[in-house]
């Protein structure tokens, strides 16, 4: 691992976007480095934080990666979800992830929030970019909603004593705007 620089791990549940993602943290100064989302969770212990990657089917489809999120909040390590990600943290902590009002694939949203955590200094409604069939249903303590479309739909959410993060758009989707800004404000906070 690069020292002097915040080394990221990186969970790949197989969705193509993990690359734009490891790229933008690469241009933002971090160190990703990519696991195979079977990892044991303790593989992760030496790095700084955690980002669970898009892809395909269900938070109990993602390997490892709810494993992973409590193993995370048990110890206080960093974590980042994207997309499947943040589906995957709201099932760790017991809610509801069900189909999506409608099926979202490709399409930009206006996502709106109250510039807290992950979305400090962003403009409060910004364009975001959805692909997703799934959505987290709602939440309550220990998480709360950082952000939402403006179909309703939670787009945002954290932890309310941990560093954990979610959001349900792509913020390494070129059609997202301020992107760049959300992950680095996440790197900020490690």
């Amino acid at each position: 691992m690069p020292p002097g620089r915040l080394n990221i791990a990186i969970i790949d549940n197989r969705d193509s976007f993990v690359f734009n993602l490891s790229r933008y943290l690469e241009e933002l100064g971090a160190a990703p480095t990519h696991f195979e989302n079977s990892v044991q969770p303790t593989a992760l212990t030496d790095f700084d934080a955690v980002l669970i990657s898009p892809g395909p089917g269900t938070p109990e489809q993602a390997g490892r990666s709810m494993e992973i999120v409590k193993w995370a909040s048990e110890i206080k390590k960093p974590l980042l979800g994207v997309c499947l990600g943040h589906q995957v943290i709201a099932r760790t902590f017991g809610f509801e992830v069900t189909g999506a009002a409608k099926l979202i694939h490709g399409y930009t949203s206006k996502i709106e929030h109250q510039g807290q955590g992950i979305f400090a200094g962003i403009p409060s409604s910004f364009k975001g970019t959805r692909y997703h069939s799934l959505a987290v249903q709602d939440v309550a303590p220990p998480l709360f909603v950082t952000a939402r479309s403006d179909d309703g739909t939670i787009m945002g959410l954290q932890h309310e004593s941990l560093p954990i993060y979610g959001v349900q758009f792509h913020p390494e989707a070129i059609l997202t705007e301020f992107g760049h800004d959300l992950l680095k404000n996440w790197l900020n906070l490690i």
